[in-house]
């Protein structure tokens, strides 16, 4: 059992404050995910030739000046780095592949949790609102977010494990529920080159999903082709940087509340999580369907 979250801003003054509105809907899935929890936050762009890179090291002490420092001794290249505590985000205008394998080979127990134009991810172990304390989660500003709570059914609790999940730029996953053919979509990914970081079962579908994409789906297609693919009970939440899009297995065993408004579209596993929002009682709320896609665009 998990909790899941999401919000699209569509009230440009509201911006700002996503974070404040998505606090009590984070904590509300507590019951749902005590282990731990996370949120991808789309923000404005960096520039047209610069990535952004989501980082997450085991120590709240450790030292991404000097991180930073090295980067640019070895790669010849300045970086801006904004760091809080065990999490920074690093921005660069090299290329990917260089960056990526500069950070394995040089920090090998930094984790990467997320690259692109607008995406950042913060994740951990511990209860919601301790996360959303450590990262400073209240005051984040951005367009539209995806959360999720934890609570492990089938993987360790790790940081890594926690979820949002993220594949690609801009795209991530998060996921209440469990998939039967998690390592049989596994294998065929692993056939197409593709590698994984952990064995839950939510990367799966993640990395199937973005693969998709990149073969030349749009998200629509690739969510079509996830029904035909995904075999288990599931409810997904994904993000990429100008939609947010939700879908439920078949059998619409897993739940999720919508709350569409002129000002924001929010979604929920409970009802509980949205209550708060302003001026809830004016939204359209609804449960959606199984085997149904609903995409919002900003």
């Amino acid at each position: 059992m998990c909790g899941i979250v999401g919000l699209l801003v569509k009230n440009q003054k509201m911006r700002a404050g996503i974070g404040e509105l998505m606090m009590p809907m984070l904590i509300g899935m507590t019951e749902r995910g005590p282990d731990s929890a996370g949120m991808a936050v789309f923000t404005a762009p960096v520039g047209a030739n610069e990535l952004k890179y989501s980082l997450y090291a085991p120590s709240m002490e450790f030292n991404w000046l000097g991180l930073a420092s090295d980067f640019d001794a070895h790669l010849g290249s300045k970086v801006k780095i904004s760091t809080q505590g065990n999490h920074a985000i690093l921005v660069s205008h090299l290329e990917v592949g260089t960056v990526k394998t500069w950070i394995k080979e040089n920090y090998p127990n930094v984790h990467l949790l997320s690259v692109g134009h607008t995406i950042d991810v913060y994740k951990d172990t511990g209860l919601p609102a301790d996360v959303a304390k450590r990262y400073d989660l209240p005051h984040v500003s951005g367009t539209h977010l995806v959360g999720h709570t934890r609570m492990a059914t089938e993987s360790a609790v790790t940081p890594a494990h926690a979820h949002p999940f993220t594949a690609g730029q801009d795209w991530c996953l998060v996921h209440n529920g469990s998939l039967s053919n998690a390592h049989s979509l596994r294998r065929k990914l692993e056939h197409e080159g593709i590698e994984f970081e952990t064995d839950n079962d939510t990367e799966a579908a993640c990395r199937f999903l973005e693969w998709r994409m990149r073969e030349g789906d749009d998200l629509e297609a690739a969510l079509n082709q996830g029904f035909e693919e995904l075999d288990g009970f599931y409810t997904l939440l994904m993000g990429t940087k100008d939609q947010l899009a939700l879908v439920r297995d078949p059998y619409g065993c897993k739940p999720a509340i919508i709350a569409e408004h002129d000002d924001y579209v929010a979604i929920a596993s409970e009802f509980r999580s949205l209550a708060h929002l302003p001026d809830i009682k004016n939204a359209k709320v609804f449960e959606p369907s199984p085997k149904e896609m609903y995409v919002w665009k900003l």
